[in-house]
């Protein structure tokens, strides 16, 4: 059988994958790492993919759309109320399969690599909100950020690499 909906929990080094057909008997419980994730994918024909939203989806949805897939970001506060029981990698793919098919599910847009540039510059200039730092940048962010900005920031790393 070949899936019609996957769900696709993404984390640094592991994916876990929920597909369903079309009559929602599950086809595809799996556990992917970096390196294969995009070779499996390739190997499916096209079909409805949804992830939980957050900025590593973007560069992932991206990915499987070049492959040809249909790929829908999920806010995370959508998705939380379909986990039926406790915390996994499995129970949340399988939540993000049930939720993207949803007809009156609100998904969030693809980002391209450059808005999420922008928005890591934005966030880097942005003053702290906390109550006692005000107007102070955040120094949770890695200094090179803070003092050049995202663009500062990748051109810092490349020449840092150089001289290794």
């Amino acid at each position: 059988m070949t899936p019609i909906s996957i769900g696709l929990d993404i984390a640094k080094n592991v994916f876990q994958v929920h597909g369903v057909d079309d009559n929602g008997t599950v086809v595809i419980r799996k556990r992917l790492r970096r390196p294969d994730m995009l070779g499996f994918f390739a190997s499916l024909p096209p079909c409805l993919i949804g992830i939980e939203a957050c900025s590593a989806s973007h560069h992932w949805a991206r990915e499987l759309i070049r492959l040809k897939h249909e790929v829908r970001l999920l806010p995370a506060r959508y998705v939380k109320p379909d986990v039926q029981r406790g915390k996994s990698d499995a129970l949340d793919a399988e939540a993000i399969c049930e939720a993207v098919s949803r007809p009156t599910m609100r998904f969030a847009t693809i980002k391209t690599a450059e808005q999420q540039a922008v928005l890591t510059l934005h966030r880097a200039r942005a003053p702290r909100e906390a109550a006692d730092h005000v107007g102070e940048p955040d120094p949770r962010l890695p200094r090179r950020v803070r003092d050049r900005g995202a663009a500062g920031y990748q051109a810092g790393f490349r020449a840092d690499r150089r001289h290794q």
